[in-house]
């Protein structure tokens, strides 16, 4: 059986008896090819079966229009939403998006970073993964003027664009919410401090809140995780529901930990949200489908998504160098539902 080829302009320039840079121009309707023979080039092309090698022009001229976009994985929902608009502004300006997951491995993250840097990229989009601490693999690009621009989870010193919420204050009003709902003892799950400007940024809202309103900091009521994933946060409720004086409130970082919250208390025979009240993070779509359903803060992935896009391009398109050192803050809003409405 033939080894199936892909058709280059040399094949159409073969069977049309034509320069290959006459056929290269006729594609791109150059103004000194004649009508006809763009007519005809395109025809030909057309029956070939020729498909134009976007990434190989790209490569020749140093720009692949192409985005690399680098996240712990694409099965949560905030994340999905976040490529979603990544993916909606890159094709307007008619560049393709290259998506990989790190899986919250810096091992792969690091890998990842060598192989879209192979790839010559035009830019990068990147939320860190949860084990990384060190971010020197993302030099290379700085170091050779691919714009970079970090979501989310970003890192807390690199000199480069970063798109993110207003961690600290939705943090304080999760709190907030909470305490004016009557919770005195109320719990908190975290990941630690590697993220300056996401987890440990609502973990210090919450303790503000907390003295603000003159209640006090208990340190058995913070959870630190090492996975924001449901079983995580079975675990960590299992362990906040064995304490003597148990919390009657959760702030969950995540929409999938406060699901996880909720069931765990319904299978001890508490009640939610008389006896705990949780509120979660996200708004993704399972907050609204289990029972009863989980109030949550607002978090404008698809938005965080455009406006991340928009710094690469603007940067690729037209130099604006100077801007891709500011931070975007976007607002969030408590979403009240049935796992904190008491009063």
């Amino acid at each position: 059986m033939e080894e199936h080829r892909h058709v280059t302009i040399y094949d159409i320039a073969k069977r049309l008896n034509l320069a290959t840079s006459t056929i290269s121009r006729a594609l791109k309707d150059h103004h000194t090819i004649s009508d006809k023979t763009i007519k005809k080039v395109k025809k030909t092309a057309e029956e070939m079966g020729f498909v134009p090698n976007t990434l190989a022009a790209g490569l020749r001229g140093n720009k692949s229009k192409t985005i690399g976009v680098l996240i712990p994985t694409i099965t949560q929902p905030f994340l999905s939403s976040l490529i979603s608009g990544i993916e909606i502004t890159a094709r307007k300006s008619d560049y393709s998006v290259i998506i990989m997951q790190s899986h919250d491995s810096y091992e792969d993250e690091v890998n990842m970073t060598k192989s879209l840097y192979s790839s010559r990229v035009s830019g990068v989009i990147c939320s860190l993964a949860m084990e990384t601490k060190d971010t020197s693999h993302f030099q290379q690009f700085s170091n050779n003027n691919i714009p970079l621009v970090f979501v989310d989870r970003v890192p807390k010193d690199f000199n480069t664009f970063r798109v993110v919420i207003d961690n600290y204050t939705a943090g304080y009003k999760a709190t907030k919410h909470l305490i004016e709902q009557g919770c005195k003892r109320i719990a908190h799950m975290t990941a630690g401090a590697e993220f300056g400007n996401l987890y440990n940024e609502r973990k210090r809202g919450y303790i503000d809140a907390l003295a603000d309103y003159g209640l006090p900091l208990r340190e058995e009521l913070i959870i630190n995780l090492k996975a924001m994933t449901y079983d995580a946060g079975v675990k960590a409720c299992n362990k906040l529901f064995g304490l003597k004086s148990p919390p009657d409130g959760l702030f969950a970082p995540g929409d999938i930990l406060a699901v996880s919250a909720v069931q765990t208390a319904k299978k001890k025979g508490i009640k939610v949200p008389q006896d705990f009240a949780v509120i979660g993070f996200n708004n993704d779509p399972i907050s609204e489908i289990i029972e009863p359903n989980i109030t949550t803060i607002t978090h404008p992935a698809e938005k965080m998504g455009k406006a991340a896009a928009n710094i690469v391009i603007d940067t690729i398109e037209f130099h604006k160098e100077e801007e891709a050192k500011e931070i975007t803050f976007l607002n969030t809003e408590v979403l009240v539902r049935e796992s904190s409405k008491r009063v």
